[in-house]
């Protein structure tokens, strides 16, 4: 039976029957990867505090030169010991220590062409990748370029699993033919399953939970994801599941991108794939504090400008397109004045609506209001049928030189470029021409309707942020998405969040998601479940979707707020005043995907406790906060229980040990220190 692997190998093993290849142990001792060749074919399994996490998982790559993947014979290792430091200046920690070991795993085909699988395990991570050498041609000479066809890499999971899963769409459906652009509901907690809503798939990240199977046995849970994806690569997928528990990684579809570029990656030789990464615990904690999406890529190209992060205004997400002009974008340039924040995003049309000419002139206004730009792009191209301009120039290499030089020249400090819709290796590239070509400008990059990053915050100077979720404007698009925003909030920490940047543009503070804060859907989650979604969503660049309404006027100052078209808590516009960005330390604390979600991050010497609650009741909780001290007093902002209304309190802490906090259903906390 394939569940019995390990201990079958091990009794094997202790007979000299059979002997495993190569294993590799985290610096702790619990996290184990054994290496195998089996029948010809490469395996691994991973194992964590005893507990099989993974099953003989294949491993391994067809290229246009040959099959790596089968007729495999073991023909050495290395073994070393990886230790080193670094630093991350728009993430959730912002100093990383890596300890690990790493085993290199030599295999060969049956022409005896190697290559080398790369394992790097720490205490709960593990990256893998292949190296490949340069190979003999057909001509007698050197092979210094590859195609790889296929990849047999895969990811095999006990029975007693269930996943928490993003399926993939179809290619050129949805809004002008857009997708896919990881935009598609989650499954919580579902049996594995034989085919996805879609039959494509299941785009990154992917969570799974190893069900105890006994009561002696532990819960496992294991992260699948991958990192250091750039313009040598194609982005990958999991496929859907493959007899009992096992998914293999699943290049683009030839459809995306409107049938344009190859759905093979090719790359120069000798090259590297990128890592596919591994999280494991027995508890949530190491997959929402997981460094792993950066602890092995590097810095792509070097800047010479000091980018600065923060908080913007964003009229679209409430107002929409017809806010798109001059005199409403001067509204909201004094809505970030009024709230200290940094930037303000001017979304599409803005080329036809303001103008080019005219918005040398806006820009210069916000700018001696304090407040700094970002403007809209659609990526454009042949790919999808989007019509919202500016169209046609980030697509173009000529055309978007020139923007840059015109956007610098202005004072646009950054952009926001929508629309891209595809994985393939051509669409990676793009992403990487546009970061490139931006940082030459000292420009920002912000991408919407797009794929996952994939460590792209180490990897490039000028990235701050990727959508790649079922982000804020469904909110406002339908009415389902205000009753399930609680559900996702509590998700996206252990899943969307925690392997990169999130640009959610979410924190809504109007009650109707229309503007004038009447009319249109209705927000279902609490004023403090909202604020907590500024700590439990990170990302370097926060667009949020507070409006002008939120702050009181003369005709509104004394309405009471359950009434249409009243402004904002006042504690809660003071509260998103000072909220932070960029973090310093996080440390997981309580919760489960989908039902509650409690973390605290730390900025500076401040610590920013928030949880939220989507259980379908009221949740009491008695949490262990270790970073505060016995006699520390703290600021509790809380639903009132009866009317749901915001409240800011003093509080004292006596055991930091138990510390009890009652969230409303759909509601949520924030606790400063």
């Amino acid at each position: 039976m394939k569940k019995g692997f390990l201990a079958l190998s091990m009794l094997l093993a202790a007979v000299g029957v059979h002997a495993q290849v190569a294993s590799v142990a985290s610096p702790d001792g619990k996290l184990k990867v054994n290496v195998d060749v089996k029948g010809g074919k490469p395996v691994y399994a991973v194992v964590y505090d005893g507990k099989q996490m993974l099953d003989e998982s294949p491993l391994g790559f067809v290229a246009d030169n040959g099959d790596f993947s089968k007729g495999i014979e073991f023909a050495g290792k290395k073994e070393a010991h990886l230790e080193f430091n670094y630093d991350l200046d728009r993430s959730k920690v912002s100093n990383v220590h890596v300890d690990a070991n790493q085993l290199v795993v030599t295999l060969k085909n049956g022409r005896g062409w190697t290559y080398d699988v790369d394992f790097r395990v720490s205490n709960n991570d593990i990256a893998f990748r292949y190296s490949l050498p340069n190979y003999p041609s057909r001509k007698n000479g050197k092979k210094f370029s590859i195609r790889i066809m296929s990849e047999a890499t895969g990811f095999d999971f006990p029975s007693q699993t269930t996943t928490f899963l993003c399926p993939q769409s179809d290619a050129m459906i949805g809004w002008k033919g857009t997708k896919p652009s990881y935009e598609e509901e989650y499954d919580f907690d579902a049996p594995m399953s034989k085919k996805s809503k879609y039959g494509h798939g299941y785009t990154f990240p992917c969570l799974y939970h190893v069900n105890a199977t006994d009561k002696n046995d532990k819960d496992g849970w294991v992260l699948i994801s991958e990192t250091g994806v750039d313009s040598r690569y194609c982005g990958s997928r999991l496929s859907d599941m493959k007899g009992d528990g096992l998914y293999t990684i699943e290049f683009p579809m030839a459809e995306e991108n409107n049938g344009n570029g190859t759905v093979e990656p090719a790359f120069a030789l000798p090259g590297v794939t990128p890592w596919r990464t591994i999280t494991v615990g027995t508890s949530l904690k190491p997959i929402v504090e997981t460094t792993i999406p950066w602890d092995y890529v590097k810095p792509l190209y070097e800047t010479e400008h000091k980018y600065k992060y923060g908080r913007g205004t964003w009229s679209w997400i409430v107002w929409q397109d017809n806010s798109i002009c001059w005199d409403d974008q001067m509204q909201y340039i004094k809505l970030a004045k009024d709230m200290g924040y940094e930037y303000v995003l001017i979304d599409n049309y803005w080329d036809n609506n303001i103008g080019k000419e005219k918005m040398g002139d806006l820009v210069k206004y916000a700018q001696s209001q304090g407040v700094d730009v970002f403007l809209w792009y659609s990526s454009s191209g042949w790919w999808n049928d989007i019509e919202q301009g500016p169209i046609n120039i980030m697509c173009d290499p000529i055309v978007r030189k020139q923007y840059m030089k015109w956007m610098k020249e202005i004072g646009v400090k950054g952009i926001k470029v929508d629309f891209f819709g595809g994985d393939k290796q051509e669409t990676m590239r793009l992403y990487e021409q546009i970061l490139s070509d931006a940082d030459d400008y000292g420009i920002m990059v912000i991408f919407h309707g797009c794929t996952l990053p994939r460590g792209w915050e180490r990897m490039y100077p000028n990235y701050v942020g990727s959508e790649a979720v079922l982000a804020s404007e469904n909110i406002y698009f339908d009415q389902h998405f205000c009753d399930v925003e609680a559900q996702n909030t509590a998700l996206h920490p252990f899943l969307r969040n925690t392997v990169g940047c999130m640009e959610f543009g979410g924190c809504f503070m109007n009650r109707h998601i229309r503007r004038g804060n009447k009319g249109g859907n209705t927000r279902r989650t609490t004023d403090c479940h909202e604020l907590a979604t500024c700590i439990l969503f990170q990302n370097p660049i926060q667009n949020f979707a507070i409006t002008p309404e939120n702050l009181p006027t003369e005709a509104t100052k004394d309405m009471k707020p359950t009434e249409e078209g009243a402004p904002a808590p006042a504690i809660c516009m003071d509260f998103l005043r000072d909220v932070p960005t960029t973090w310093n330390e996080t440390v997981f604390i309580d919760g489960y995907p989908g039902k509650y979600c409690v973390i605290a991050r730390r900025y500076g010497n401040t610590w920013y406790v928030a949880g939220n609650n989507a259980t379908g009741k009221p949740l009491t909780l008695k949490l262990s906060l270790p970073m505060f001290g016995k006699g520390d007093t703290a600021t509790l902002y809380s639903d009132n229980l009866k009317t749901l209304e915001p409240q800011k309190a003093a509080v004292k802490v006596s055991n930091s040990q138990t510390v009890a906090v009652t969230m409303a259903d759909q509601g949520g906390f924030v606790i400063v220190k």
